[in-house]
């Protein structure tokens, strides 16, 4: 399995971004018209990303269990399980980035 220390390092900042207080801060690691997919909707560009970030991906408290990680050629399928205070309490999601040339992340899809 790889570990963040394997990851192309806008996905491991990312994920360490995501652990953190300020959640917003990972908008950087995006392009400028990165889209990202989370329960259903499509966040387009970073004034969107960061609206995504400081809500829906903000609003609830969790604890992560890497479960597979795989990087390839720019493409990383991640999946962790989620267990905190969120409708369910538990899931499994998978995480699948496309990194652009120069390793900031274009697209984001999260999916159970």
């Amino acid at each position: 399995m790889t570990t963040t220390d394997d990851l192309s390092p806008s996905i491991a900042t990312f994920y360490e971004l995501m652990d953190g207080a300020d959640k917003a801060l990972a908008v950087d690691l995006f392009t400028a018209d990165a889209t990202v997919t989370d329960n259903g909707r499509t966040y387009r560009g970073r004034d969107e990303l960061l609206e995504w970030l400081r809500g829906e991906a903000s609003a609830y408290t969790y604890t992560s269990t890497w479960v597979a990680a795989d990087e390839t050629d720019g493409i990383a399928v991640i999946d962790i399980l989620l267990e905190g205070d969120f409708p369910g309490g538990r899931v499994q999601l998978r995480y699948t980035f496309d990194l652009a040339p120069g390793g900031l992340i274009r697209e984001l899809t999260i999916a159970a």
